[in-house]
């Protein structure tokens, strides 16, 4: 078999490889969509991750590919991806997502992915092949996109008690069971919007990198883009049991009312995130919404000591999966 031969078939199973990340990765995330509206009882578990996978989905019609566009160009410079990269990258989000999802720690496909392909940039080319620009808005949300989210839940909450301090909570919560499926179903739309892109934007940097896309498109093929949808919206139908018993009832215990304001909060910091091209954790978002909906309450409401372990998952994620690629990358160098 000549050269050319063989990197297509790479290319083909880095991206066979991309596609089951992203099925892992509605798979992993589906707690970030579903877990309050299961927690508070408004739909079964069954009902809930379909629900989810379609709004996953229908995200492929509502937002730009802007998200896709800093994975795929803003992270690393231009020429240095390569496959290698590529695979020690995704070989590092996946084990991550595997190991977070095996011991039920919601911490963030998205930064395992972002740290794989820094981990596997640095392992060939050092710390001058990356964008700084890139990296510092991504780091950044790491702390915004939780911090946004619980300000918007728990303001959400506030006005919310505000408007129905003299309703019944029987009323409340009746009215409420409704709105919580308009607020699952935004949450899962921005939770597709962003997270589908995060692959495609890695598929897209293979491409450019193995000579199957120039660097000069401005969007990626489009059998990528209805790939990468279709993908981890039947990842979030198969949903992560595990983590969603963390996100709907271990950090605090919800009502309809506070799973509302919850996903509402979260998915305007999705929305937003989505709309300014910044790849953010969903898992991230919708923690610090529970929290914040819960601190409104009271403080004792919320378990800080199981929020607390969620904390360090987040702050081990990025250089984690950085290691893991960095020795993959070398491996992918002995097995290609």
């Amino acid at each position: 078999m000549d050269a050319v031969q063989v990197g297509f078939w790479v290319v083909v199973m880095l991206v066979a490889l991309a596609i089951a990340f992203d099925f892992m990765n509605g798979f992993h995330d589906a707690a970030n969509s579903i877990a309050t509206v299961v927690s508070t009882g408004v739909l079964k578990p069954q009902q809930a991750v379909l629900f989810a996978a379609t709004f996953n989905f229908v995200a492929i019609f509502v937002f730009h590919l802007k998200v896709a566009a800093t994975v795929g160009k803003g992270i690393v410079v231009p020429g240095v991806v390569d496959h290698y990269v590529v695979f020690g990258a995704l070989i590092g989000a996946i084990a991550w997502n595997v190991i977070t999802w095996f011991y039920g720690i919601p911490s963030s496909s998205s930064h395992a992915l972002i740290g794989g392909i820094v981990g596997a940039t640095l392992a060939k080319a050092g710390s001058s092949a990356l964008i700084g620009s890139g990296i510092l808005k991504t780091v950044a949300f790491i702390f915004v996109s939780p911090l946004l989210g619980f300000l918007l839940g728990s303001l959400l909450m506030v006005v919310v008690a505000h408007l129905f301090r003299r309703t019944s909570p029987l009323l409340v919560d009746n009215w409420f069971r409704r709105l919580q499926l308009v607020s699952a179903g935004l949450y899962s739309l921005g939770h597709g919007g962003n997270d589908a892109q995060k692959t495609i934007g890695i598929i897209w940097m293979l491409l450019i990198g193995s000579g199957y896309a120039a660097a000069t498109d401005t969007a990626p093929p489009t059998w990528v883009i209805w790939a990468c949808y279709i993908a981890i919206a039947v990842g979030t139908m198969f949903g992560g049991w595990r983590i969603v018993k963390t996100m709907g009832q271990r950090i605090t215990k919800l009502k309809p009312v506070g799973g509302f304001c919850a996903e509402t909060g979260g998915a305007m910091t999705l929305f937003l995130a989505t709309g300014l091209g910044i790849p953010v954790s969903t898992t991230h978002t919708i923690t610090g919404a529970i929290v914040g909906v819960g601190s409104t309450r009271r403080a004792s409401a919320v378990r800080w000591g199981v929020a607390g372990n969620i904390v360090w998952a987040w702050i081990f994620t990025i250089p984690a999966s950085a290691f893991i690629a960095a020795v993959f990358y070398w491996v992918g160098l002995q097995i290609f």
